[in-house]
């Protein structure tokens, strides 16, 4: 079979099968899904965070020069600081009449009278575009995904093969956590199915764009890794911790520490099965040759 249609295929079954494992999460009731979101949103910043710590980052630098880590550092906090202003033009775009700060002044003696719903809308928009962050973070994500199996693949069509599904593994548990992030942000079952499944396309973009161009993306690469990493580590710290903090009673604070380090534990494992999946296979290839 033809390698560039074997890299679509895996590609696709990299990105799009994880999507389609993860959104059985949807298939349950309505009740029992609004009872089980605040513990998905716990486990995905734990899941989150370990993806740009233990994954992304590491990874990134292994590719550059010593000489390159400052760089590299800095498109980090280039990335935290661009989210941040995405944010908050989404915000500013979804804002409307009476409901924002921004509208609100000058007009302090309705302050009392509008308390509440500048409060519910405030945090609305800012769900809504916690949402528009995640889908943006984990197309970047899923694009690096589809780069690495490529260049598994041009290396070796066995090596390709675990690659893709060692990547689909790897990404069911995070793609759990984005569809508890997409519905608690006001999107509808179908609306974040459909969604999740465009920014899981970017798997087959990037691994069609490195079957043609692997030498010129490689260079750029780590810069992608970085970017997606800073989107996670944004996301986690500036959208969803804060939301954890509504509820202060001990039980529900050692459940959100408890399922945070679950989803620590969960990628981290994931993680290095993986690696020792890809490196095994390096190994067995190279020793053939």
């Amino acid at each position: 079979m033809n390698l560039l249609l074997l890299i679509i295929i895996f590609t696709a079954v990299g990105g799009v099968l994880s999507v389609i494992a993860a959104s059985l999460f949807l298939l349950l009731p309505e009740d029992h899904r609004q009872e089980i979101l605040p513990h998905g949103i716990s486990l995905a910043i734990g899941a989150l965070l370990t993806v740009a710590f233990w994954g992304l980052i590491p990874e990134a630098f292994e590719q550059v020069k010593p000489e390159q880590f400052q760089t590299l550092s800095g498109m980090i906090l280039v990335g935290i600081l661009g989210f941040f202003i995405l944010e908050k033009l989404l915000i500013w775009r979804h804002c409307h009449s009476g409901s924002c700060d921004a509208h609100n002044e000058g007009h302090e003696e309705h302050e009392h009278e509008h308390n509440h719903t500048h409060n519910h809308s405030h945090t609305s928009h800012s769900h809504h575009a916690a949402g528009t962050l995640i889908l943006l973070g984990d197309a970047i994500h899923n694009f690096v995904d589809g780069v690495l199996i490529a260049a598994a693949f041009l290396t070796d069509v066995k090596l390709g093969i675990v690659t893709s599904l060692a990547v689909a593994t790897h990404e069911i548990p995070q793609e759990v956590g984005d569809f508890a992030i997409l519905l608690q942000s006001g999107y509808g079952k179908k609306k974040a199915l459909i969604y999740n499944m465009l920014a899981s396309l970017t798997t087959v973009i990037g691994g069609i764009l490195a079957y043609f161009s692997l030498e010129d993306l490689h260079a750029t690469l780590p810069y992608f890794l970085t970017l997606a990493a800073s989107s996670f580590i944004y996301i986690a710290v500036a959208d969803l911790i804060p939301s954890l903090h509504r509820k202060t009673d001990v039980k529900t604070s050692l459940q959100q520490i408890a399922l945070i380090l679950a989803g620590v534990l969960l990628i981290g494992t994931l993680h290095n099965v993986a690696h020792n999946i890809e490196v095994d296979g390096l190994s067995v290839e190279q020793h053939k040759k």
